[in-house]
């Protein structure tokens, strides 16, 4: 007797008797490379730099160029220092949802404007405007975060998670204590401080500049020199110690990097506590990769398109040329809730 031939199993969720081919899977779309993604994120940030410099230009062009350029000058510092800063924090804290600002520096800003308006008066903001404020505001800033570090690294029990404990409660405890001296000022002295407390563009000094970016340039030197040290970093304390990279000295050193730049930036701008995760944000996502060497420019070009691309929209189209830094904080703030709801979790 010949044997019949084997019987096949119909596919799964095929009716039977049903005789019809399996559809086959779409091919898959082939990813763009990260060398050319970086390069259209470059191009865009070329095209927002042109807008805002040398378009809708009224009046004295001299005049106008010269203000805009400073402008623009503010806008890269901000970027760089807000974008490079958040991705080097996230790296080394192991979360993309913490920024430097969950560390209190926005806090420790407030604090010191708001004890000059109550002790000297709200004209005082306008009299000690100049290169040794900024100079004076940065290394307070750093040396409180230097010595918030000291002490927890140097303990026997220090490590990031009590950081970002202490740094929480630190930050929750100097806004407090702002508030309530803020509510001590009289209504005049309030509205010059206010102006201050809000992240500001169009006010930076000319002369604020070479300071900013040169320290923006030694710290990106520093920064980028050690982008494949981040990416080990990323692999956890004990493969990073195993791959011959010295942790604690190494997190020392990026968290004085990180606190300079955003020291930097906060006083040079006044405070935006959300564009820093915004740009790590869309930068992580537009790379397709985690290595630093793709991820930094990135976030750094990303930040540049949206402040000169965004202030660029608010004066032409908008005419609202003072509220790009509150448009930045509420649409940041509305991502981040969303971002965190979604994750569910730290």
């Amino acid at each position: 007797m010949s044997e019949s031939p084997p019987q096949t199993a119909p596919p799964v969720g095929a009716a039977a008797g049903d005789r019809r081919p399996a559809k086959a899977a779409p091919p898959a779309r082939p990813k763009l490379p990260a060398a050319a993604r970086l390069a259209i994120a470059g191009v865009l940030a070329a095209i927002a730099v042109f807008c805002f410099l040398f378009l809708f230009i009224k009046g004295s062009f001299d005049f106008a160029f010269e203000r805009r350029l400073t402008m623009l000058g503010t806008m890269t510092v901000v970027a760089f220092a807000q974008a490079v800063g958040t991705v080097v924090f996230q790296t080394i804290t192991h979360n993309r949802i913490l920024t430097p600002s969950i560390m209190g520096f926005d806090s420790v800003y407030i604090l010191m404007q708001t004890l000059l308006v109550s002790v000297f008066g709200g004209s005082v903001l306008a009299a000690t405007d100049g290169m040794p404020k900024l100079i004076t505001q940065t290394l307070l800033m750093v040396g409180f975060t230097m010595l918030l570090f000291g002490w927890l690294f140097n303990g026997r029990k220090g490590s990031i998670h009590v950081l970002l404990l202490v740094g929480v409660v630190l930050g929750l405890a100097f806004r407090s204590l702002s508030d309530f001296l803020q509510r001590l000022l009289s209504p005049a002295e309030y509205d010059v401080l206010s102006a201050r407390l809000f992240g500001r563009l169009s006010s930076a000094e000319a002369e604020y500049l070479p300071l900013a970016g040169g320290v923006c340039l030694i710290v990106g030197a520093i920064v980028w020199q050690r982008r494949y040290r981040l990416d080990t970093l990323l692999l956890g304390r004990d493969a990073a110690t195993n791959l011959g990279i010295a942790h604690k000295r190494e997190l020392s050193l990026l968290l004085l990097l990180i606190s300079l730049l955003v020291a930097m930036s906060t006083a040079l701008a006044g405070p935006m506590t959300f564009f820093g995760f915004v740009t790590a944000m869309l930068a992580y996502q537009m790379s397709g990769t985690h290595r630093h060497v793709i991820v930094l420019p990135m976030a750094f070009l990303i930040g540049l398109i949206t402040l000169a691309g965004g202030q660029f929209v608010m004066e032409h189209v908008f005419y609202a040329s003072g509220m790009l830094t509150v448009v930045i904080e509420f649409l940041g703030g509305a991502i981040f809730l969303v971002h965190l709801l979604r994750k569910g979790t730290l």
